[in-house]
């Protein structure tokens, strides 16, 4: 039997087909998706379809990848996440909880997303952004820098939000909307134009 050490001590695993990456024989990998090298996929976490693992990236407890999504770079993804469509998880991004990300999607640099977060539709999430509990960040919509979206907030359409913004609670942010500078949206509060706080 073959063993390898995911972090944990060693446990029965394997190498995958279609990229050599590890993969512990308790996960689930289709043999249409990639694994690479460096990659691991362990617990009971499942890729399928053309998804694609690779760089130093790992997914992990019961986290899914699916359909032509990417997790690379040195990503993570784990507990109950999934990354699915064509969505990307890159960078040293963690996705973690019941956090989502779908569609085509881009979630990279240091961002951390969990709780029950959504982001999907074409939107952006980097820096050291954080997407979290309830919230949604879809549409065309960019969070980045400092920026915290939380609650039951919602970034979307063509906005843009960034520098150490806060969006919680309820808040929407939307159409072209620009939030940045130390701002804090909260409450029921909609915001549709420009918002800054120096």
């Amino acid at each position: 039997m073959t063993t390898f050490d995911f972090g944990n001590g060693l446990v029965p695993a394997h190498k995958h087909s279609n990229g050599g990456g590890w993969v512990a024989d308790t996960a689930t990998v289709s043999e249409t998706a990639y694994v690479g090298r460096e990659a691991m996929v362990f617990d009971n976490a499942v890729v399928s379809g053309d998804a694609v693992v690779i760089g130093n990236a790992m997914v992990y407890d019961n986290a899914r990848v699916s359909g032509d999504a990417a997790v690379t770079g040195n990503a993570k993804v784990s507990g109950d996440a999934e990354v699915s469509g064509d969505a990307e998880v890159s960078d040293n991004a963690m996705v973690y909880d019941n956090a989502r990300v779908y569609g085509d999607a881009w979630v990279y640099d240091n961002v951390r997303m969990y709780d029950n977060a959504r982001v999907f539709g074409n939107a952006k999430v980097f820096g050291d952004a954080r997407v979290y509990s309830y919230a949604k960040v879809t549409g065309n919509a960019v969070v980045f820098g400092d920026a915290w979206v939380s609650g039951d907030a919602e970034v979307s359409g063509n906005a843009r939000v960034f520098g150490r913004v806060w969006v919680s609670g309820n808040a929407v942010v939307f159409g072209d909307a620009r939030v940045y500078g130390d701002a804090e949206v909260s409450g029921r509060t909609v915001v549709t134009g420009e918002l800054i706080n120096k």
